[in-house]
């Protein structure tokens, strides 16, 4: 994009009207300057104390205001220069003494030359001419702009370090070990299903396997009384014969 600065001095306000007809003290004017169309464009002058309906300040370059304007709307109309004269208030809102009104393709337009001076009549609140307003402008040379590059990457973020644990308070015990750490807020882990333990098998070998195995369980218990049965005889024939043998009678 295509630029200039146009750069406006203003010089001085002549016969202005007078908004503090009742105050003993005179008007103190100042003069804001904007572009139409242009937001947070304005600048305003010094105060001029006690000058009344003729205002002037000082023609050095600390009252210079440069503005930038876009090349192509430079020709074109709808782009203003606004002049707004005021009367500082000590108590309350400025008051409007009247405004100045120029479009810029007005303007005479010579790159670098001498500052021009100009002088416009001032219209009041009320839609009046009163008084004029005197400033010089000058226009600068061309210039582009050129637009920053997108950034193509971000830069890697800074490492992150983990935070230390707090140290113990002094004066306080250990916490005791023998109970397990918990794992912060929450509910505990569900069991996993516990089911019953299996039925007990059936015994598949039936009744007759049952009568067969105490039948056998009965005739190796009538063995084994008869065995003993006929160690205890065998026992009291020894004893019968051994008393014998000694010559007496030998009772058990």
């Amino acid at each position: 994009m295509e630029y200039r600065a146009l750069k406006i001095r203003v010089i001085s306000g002549k016969d202005l009207k007078d908004v503090k007809l009742f105050s003993l003290s005179k008007m103190d004017v100042y003069a804001e300057v904007s572009i139409a169309g242009y937001p947070q464009s304005m600048k305003k002058t010094l105060v001029d104390k006690d000058c009344g309906s003729n205002p002037k300040w000082n023609n050095d370059e600390q009252q210079l205001m440069e503005f930038i304007v876009d090349e192509p709307y430079l020709a074109k109309p709808g782009l203003s220069l606004l002049f707004q004269l005021k009367a500082q208030s000590s108590f309350g809102k400025d008051k409007q003494i009247g405004s100045v009104t120029i479009p810029i393709h007005h303007l005479e337009f010579q790159p670098n030359s001498q500052d021009r001076v100009i002088e416009y009549q001032v219209i009041t609140t009320s839609g009046k001419p009163k008084g004029s307003l005197k400033f010089s402008y000058r226009f600068g040379e061309k210039f582009i702009e050129h637009a920053q590059e997108p950034v193509t990457a971000y830069p890697a973020p800074p490492p992150r370090y983990a935070a230390a644990a707090p140290h113990p308070g002094m004066g306080y015990p250990p916490p005791p070990s023998g109970y397990p750490q918990t794992s912060g807020y929450g509910y505990p882990p569900q069991q996993g299903y516990v089911g019953y333990p299996p039925p007990p098998k059936k015994n598949k070998m039936g009744m007759g396997s049952g009568l067969g195995m105490g039948l056998g369980a009965g005739l190796l218990g009538g063995l084994l009384v008869g065995e003993m049965a006929s160690d205890i005889g065998d026992a009291s024939a020894y004893a019968d014969g051994y008393g014998d043998a000694m010559g007496g009678d030998f009772d058990f």
